[in-house]
């Protein structure tokens, strides 16, 4: 039975091959998502989830979409640059936006 080849590791700068997965041994506890944070760590509390209840009634229709002449709910508010830990960038509304699910995953490649 042919063997699936191994595959680069994807920790940053290791240059190990991984047997399956994406990590090698050395780096399988390893996960992009950890090393960020929790939501919350990163700014994605009560005290947002409250300011973005707002934004979307005030802003309840896809940017994207009205582009395009599309009505669409919008139900994320996406930063337009991104904050990057930037707590005043992170509470501008200017460099908010609405849009829906489907507009924020193709802007971040979150829905790839």
């Amino acid at each position: 039975m042919p063997r699936t080849p191994k595959r680069p590791c994807r920790y940053p700068g290791c240059p190990n091959l991984c047997d399956s997965g994406v990590y090698c041994r050395k780096h399988s506890e390893y996960s992009a998502d950890r090393m960020r944070g929790s939501a919350a760590e990163r700014g994605y509390d009560g005290k947002w989830r409250a300011a973005r209840d707002r934004y979307l009634r005030r802003n309840p229709l896809c940017a994207e979409c009205l582009k395009a002449g599309i009505i669409t709910p919008a139900t994320v508010v996406d930063h337009v640059i991104p904050h990057r830990g930037d707590k005043q960038l992170f509470w501008d509304e200017r460099n908010w936006q609405p849009l829906c699910k489907d507009c924020h995953d193709k802007k971040t490649g979150s829905g790839l």
